[in-house]
């Protein structure tokens, strides 16, 4: 099915400032992980009064449903919608009414743009080509809202999924595409290491806990440079160690925190076998112990060249090829929309809002962060296309 791409502009261009409207509504009232009631609420409200049919999953989480002409096919758009403990330091009249609590990484942007495409079809009084299935997803920032709502039928008779996240690297009218790994998965490592208190005098009467962890910390990273492949990724990272009571007191209990980066599920698998390895048997050689709990975080996101495909042609589209920018490395941060293409076709792209003429340059996870907010229209009509260009 195709669409008029001029008309597809002058229709958004008609919605573009309820699209404000309704971000900056998200942006003064921002609500942590799986505590978005309001936000839920003001969703629900914008799709009753478009009369489109909801349900809510995982507390604070909501899908609903359009009909396409072609019902054979049903496209799903997810936009996160929690925001972030950071205070709001920005000078405007939408800037956050919760202390403490700010929208700087753009999911307020992500919610409206995905209400943005149910306004679309809404205002145009016209089916889109398939079924859509909009998909409200809390808590990507910290338990993970995606995996709870796949559990309880997010995804059941979708065949493709789109998801974009707000890029400040990117100026407004590029999108940023990735095929393959674009984000890292994530475990978190807890080491204790366990020897044996005495006298720091007499260091050869005990087991020296905090020796034995600077050789463990130092063995493991030895896995990325001499077990890993030069051409693979992999990051292990500590950032804690708490250990020991006074300065000539040897340390008999170590615990190192850290976390594990990898971009590939053979990699990851690998690397948690060695860290194992290391951390039960190097402390033996000093007359220790250690133990390893690997708590498994989010999956990495590794998209589908097919739904890559309709995205950089939908792009080629709206802005021209020129403002395709095809991202060489991929972000060893995580995103838990790998967790919605880990079961089914799909891709995640990057939406361009930085704008240096307006001074929109601050980086996300920060309190000035903002958006251009001529991108929410970009973000509709990208996804618009999308749909129809998922044959």
């Amino acid at each position: 099915m195709n669409i008029n791409i001029n008309q597809l502009k002058e229709n958004t261009k008609k919605i573009e400032n309820w699209l404000i409207d309704v971000r900056r509504d998200f942006h003064q009232n921002p609500e942590l992980g799986t505590e978005e009631y309001r936000t839920h609420d003001r969703i629900c409200q914008y799709l009753d009064e478009m009369g489109i049919q909801h349900k809510t999953l995982f507390k604070t989480g909501v899908i609903a449903d359009i009909k396409g002409e072609d019902e054979s096919i049903t496209v799903a758009l997810r936009g996160d919608i929690d925001a972030l403990p950071i205070t709001d330091e920005k000078s405007v009249g939408y800037a956050s009414k919760n202390k403490g609590i700010c929208h700087a990484c753009g999911h307020d942007a992500h919610a409206a743009i995905v209400l943005g495409v149910a306004r679309y079809f809404y205002e145009i009084g016209e089916k889109p080509p398939f079924n859509i299935r909009l998909i409200f997803q809390p808590a990507e920032e910290t338990v993970g809202g995606a995996k709870p709502m796949i559990e309880e039928g997010a995804l059941e008779g979708v065949d493709v999924v789109y998801g974009l996240h707000v890029d400040e690297t990117l100026n407004v009218g590029q999108i940023g595409i990735k095929y393959g790994a674009m984000n890292a998965s994530s475990d978190t490592l807890k080491v204790l290491i366990e020897g044996e208190s005495c006298h720091g005098a007499y260091p050869s009467r005990g087991v020296d806990a905090l020796l034995i962890s600077a050789h463990v910390i130092v063995a493991l990273q030895s896995i990325v440079s001499r077990n890993l492949d030069a051409r693979e990724s992999g990051v292990i990272t500590f950032g804690t160690i708490n250990g020991g009571t006074q300065g000539n007191i040897i340390a008999n209990k170590v615990l190192l925190t850290g976390t594990l980066r990898t971009l590939d599920p053979a990699v990851r698998e690998k690397m948690k076998k060695r860290i194992k390895e290391i951390v039960e048997t190097l402390p033996l050689a000093f007359g220790g112990k250690g133990k390893v709990d690997i708590e498994p975080g989010y999956t990495a996101l590794i998209n589908h060249d097919k739904s890559v495909n309709t995205i950089k042609e939908s792009v080629a589209q709206l802005f021209g090829k020129e403002n395709i920018y095809e991202k060489k490395l991929a972000n060893m941060g995580v995103e838990d929309f790998a967790y919605f293409i880990e079961e089914r076709e799909g891709a995640f792209f990057t939406l361009g809002v930085r704008n240096k003429e307006k001074n929109i340059v601050v980086q996300a996870h920060n309190g000035s962060f903002d958006i251009d907010e001529k991108a929410l229209a970009n973000g509709v009509m990208m996804q618009v296309l999308n749909i129809y260009n998922s044959k």
